[in-house]
């Protein structure tokens, strides 16, 4: 009889993160959440890279059962929902910090947004502090 594995078995830091938001979408969700203040299903889906309906779905259930994101009934609209990062998920804020500055340096694009990289580099604590806080960078 075979033991069978938890998914966060191999002890190494880099896969367990991996495993909770190694995927490109995944992590442009937590993106759109940390640095765009998306909040509803439908502010995710009108993202920049065009998520499609499935997909999101099936990234908000993985975020949340992960403890990333939150999801609670829109106050406003009680058929809606309203979507917030965690603890957990704010805590991803120097992450994005670190893969927006590594993007600014190797990115060969010309029409590459360096609005965020401005003013990570202009007040990189600020910048993280408020990501945290979850409020706008």
């Amino acid at each position: 009889m075979t033991q069978s594995r938890s998914k966060y078995d191999s002890g190494c830091p880099v896969a367990y993160a991996l495993d909770i938001f190694g995927d490109r979408w995944s992590l442009l969700v937590i993106r759109d959440m940390a640095v765009k203040g998306a909040r509803t299903y439908g502010e995710l889906l009108a993202g920049w890279e065009g998520i499609s309906t499935n997909i999101l779905a099936q990234r908000l259930k993985q975020l949340e059962a992960a403890g990333i994101v939150t999801k609670a009934k829109d106050p406003d609209n009680g058929r809606s929902y309203v979507y917030a990062l965690t603890e957990k998920g704010r805590d991803l804020a120097p992450v994005l910090i670190e893969i927006a500055l590594w993007s600014g340096r190797h990115n060969p694009a010309a029409h590459a947004m360096t609005g965020f990289l401005d003013k990570i580099e202009a007040d990189r604590q600020g910048a993280e502090a408020r990501m945290r806080a979850g409020e706008l960078p």
